[in-house]
């Protein structure tokens, strides 16, 4: 691929020019923005992580326990 002064040189419609330059510029923003670099992997598992933690306490906390467990009951329990 050439380089912008390359592009600049050619003797070329100057609208064309311009719009290969925007593609060439979106194509560039978009490479830059792929993806997630190491720190916000690291941020994001760290709060899937405590996420994760808080719904466990909550499931496993009495009161959940209790209700789950009477649904599970009720649904075993149920008449075909």
């Amino acid at each position: 691929m050439t380089n912008t002064t390359e592009l600049l040189r050619r003797p070329r419609d100057g609208k064309a020019l311009r719009a290969r330059l925007a593609r060439r510029l979106r194509r560039c923003r978009a490479a830059a923005d792929a993806g997630m670099s190491t720190a916000e992997y690291a941020v994001g598992t760290i709060a899937a992580c405590g996420f994760a933690a808080v719904l466990y306490k909550i499931v496993t906390s009495g009161p959940v326990r209790t209700a789950l467990t009477g649904v599970i009951e009720k649904a075993l329990h149920a008449p075909f």
